[in-house]
């Protein structure tokens, strides 16, 4: 009898931490244990031990004494990772350059688990500001940062990411129409969209591209207008000043770009 590849070297308890921590990673306010069992049909007794064994290691948290929630050690541990690690370095001081120059706070997101997900953030200036936190995760169809991350990459990626954010999110219908726009976006650059979340931002968004010209992170300026300061860029300058500094640090990522003045 032949034995199937994928299972020859199973490790079941491995396994089923696994589904644990990618279960829970998108669940906002946690789970019992019931409800986890359910989920991952299996009989909650299954998973006493190995919950046990996650909190004790930091990775999940008990909320409210009987639900089960992700903790930020797997975020850490990611941070930890050479390449995203040394994007944040790079972009550090050029998102500090540009929450000065353009007076509004930035932060740049990558893929991860089909969802974008903020892995460096600087705040504005002044005393007014909008800012995302860092490990925030963001979705990759009504935000500016998704839009990004979708645009600059190929037909066959760009599925592949929507189909990981169905499988461990919720489907979701996308027309044609949000196909068309991924296209304009490619076409002119950069995203400019009022925010799906909150009133009176505007996502002003453009791509971070590697030495193969795809899109690996996406900067994003959440812009609100100021008032009484006369000085500000508007928005139109503010996406200029975006576009460079994404074009800037494409250049340190390895990528040929022109940058405009």
């Amino acid at each position: 009898m032949e034995t199937d590849e994928s299972d020859r070297y199973r490790a079941p308890a491995l396994d089923k931490g696994l589904d644990i921590l990618e279960l829970l990673a998108g669940v906002d306010s946690g789970l019992t244990q019931a409800e986890i069992a359910k989920r991952l049909d299996r009989s909650p007794n299954e998973f006493y031990r190995m919950l046990d064994r996650l909190v004790r290691r930091g990775y999940v948290t008990r909320l409210d004494g009987d639900r089960y929630s992700l903790t930020l050690k797997l975020f850490g541990l990611a941070q930890l990772h050479a390449p995203v690690r040394r994007l944040a370095s790079y972009a550090t001081p050029l998102m500090r350059d540009l929450a000065q120059r353009t007076r509004q706070a930035n932060h740049l997101a990558v893929f991860d688990r089909g969802a974008a997900v903020v892995i460096a953030q600087q705040e504005a200036p002044d005393y007014w500001g909008f800012s995302i936190r860092i490990g925030a995760h963001i979705s990759l169809f009504d935000t500016g940062s998704g839009h990004v991350l979708l645009a600059f990459r190929s037909e066959e990626e760009r599925e592949m990411m929507i189909s990981e954010h169905v499988r461990s999110r919720a489907e979701i219908e996308l027309g044609p129409e949000f196909y068309d726009r991924l296209d304009q976006i490619r076409e002119r650059g950069y995203e400019m969209m009022a925010s799906a979340q909150t009133s009176g931002v505007y996502n002003l968004s453009a791509p971070v591209l590697g030495p193969d010209r795809r899109c690996i992170a996406a900067l994003t300026c959440p812009f609100i207008a100021l008032v009484n300061a006369p000085s500000a860029p508007d928005i139109t300058q503010a996406i200029t000043l975006v576009q460079k500094a994404a074009a800037q640090l494409s250049l340190l990522a390895g990528a040929d770009v022109v940058t405009s003045a």
